[in-house]
């Protein structure tokens, strides 16, 4: 039989022992003093910390007591809520005891939401804060994030990220061929089918250097963003997420082609016309759709959305703005001549 306390620490001290005997479990003589004797003092502290009192202790803090449970750590957000960030080890007894008496308190105080966010190594933990009422919100690699809301109201708490984002390369070279690649897994592996370099967006990735970074992967080829000339969403794409899809197009500033062994089958330049031709470019809307708008781009008039680096009016961070500035410029320019009390001509055909 484990000889374990109530809260599961391993000492018999918590028995009961009378001072002056050792009985079968261990227990320390009178003649070992004082550090024996505060050793069980702290275990059988520890030992209150169990999930039989630790709502007694909770309570005891939340009323203002000094006791024997103190807050969880915290940081306020910015919408009246608070964050826990657990980095310490902790045992689950008293974590739990920790964060009924932080509820309590926070509820008093008229917080709103509570997030706990749980590195992998404290995944110990989960068990209590979910029998308190938390949620998942999202996972990453080394954590959980849980959530939780205070008053009797429905929360307004932000959900999940609900897209992934995608990027689609549209290449030409002076000979008219585009960069195209086969791929060594998914749908179209072993078909033959040649397409554009696709690929995902990584977190804290601007579009542009996604797209840029991609097709140095797949193809070994370095290249300038240009434009983001259009974009698809869809829903349902990747466990239950939204799926954000941008086509861009670069200007090839390589052409030795070095593929990607890991997951690209080959890659060549192809003759446009060429790959416009293969049955599967023909039946598939989206393939036809990036061949026609890059081709537009190229031979006519077509105008994509260029990033603009903007600076923020509440952080120092700087992020991309797509825009088309040609036409904007066009605009401005004629806006200075048009009278105010012409019909605007995007009002013209409503």
């Amino acid at each position: 039989m484990d000889k374990r306390g109530e809260a599961g620490f391993p000492d018999a001290g918590v028995t009961g022992c009378r001072p002056g005997k050792r009985n079968k479990d261990g227990c320390k003589d009178e003649k070992d003093g004082h550090d024996g004797r505060r050793l069980r003092g702290e275990l059988r502290s520890r030992a209150m910390s169990s999930s039989t009192n630790s709502t007694a202790l909770a309570e005891s803090v939340a009323a203002g007591s000094s006791g024997d449970v103190e807050l969880l750590p915290f940081v306020n957000d910015k919408h009246g809520g608070v964050i826990i960030e657990m980095t310490a080890p902790m045992d689950p007894q008293l974590f739990s005891a920790s964060l009924k008496a932080s509820l309590s308190k926070w509820r008093e105080q008229g917080i709103r939401g509570v997030w706990i966010k749980l590195p992998i190594s404290l995944a110990n933990l989960i068990q209590y804060a979910v029998e308190e009422g938390f949620w998942y919100h999202h996972a990453e690699e080394t954590y959980l994030m849980l959530a939780y809301w205070l008053p009797a109201t429905t929360h307004t708490l932000p959900v999940n990220a609900t897209h992934r984002v995608g990027v689609g390369a549209f290449v030409m070279n002076d000979k008219r061929e585009v960069l195209a690649v086969q791929e060594k897994s998914g749908v179209l592996r072993g078909l033959g089918v040649w397409k554009f370099p696709t690929g995902v967006v990584e977190p804290g990735e601007d579009i542009n250097l996604g797209a840029v970074r991609e097709v140095k992967e797949e193809t070994g080829i370095d290249t300038e963003f240009v434009e983001v000339l259009a974009f698809r969403q869809s829903h349902k794409a990747f466990f239950d997420k939204s799926d954000l899809f941008f086509v861009c197009i670069l200007r090839p500033l390589s052409f030795d082609i070095t593929k990607q062994d890991s997951e690209i089958e080959a890659a060549q330049w192809m003759p446009v016309e060429e790959f416009a031709a293969q049955p599967f470019v023909q039946k598939h809307e989206l393939v036809k759709y990036i061949l026609e708008v890059g081709l537009a781009k190229v031979d006519k008039d077509y105008a994509g959305f260029s990033p603009i680096l903007i600076k923020s009016a509440f952080t120092d961070k700087k992020s991309f703005f797509y825009m088309n500035r040609r036409d904007l410029d066009k605009a401005s320019e004629s806006s200075s001549t048009q009278k105010k009390t012409e019909k605007p001509l995007f009002m013209e055909k409503l």
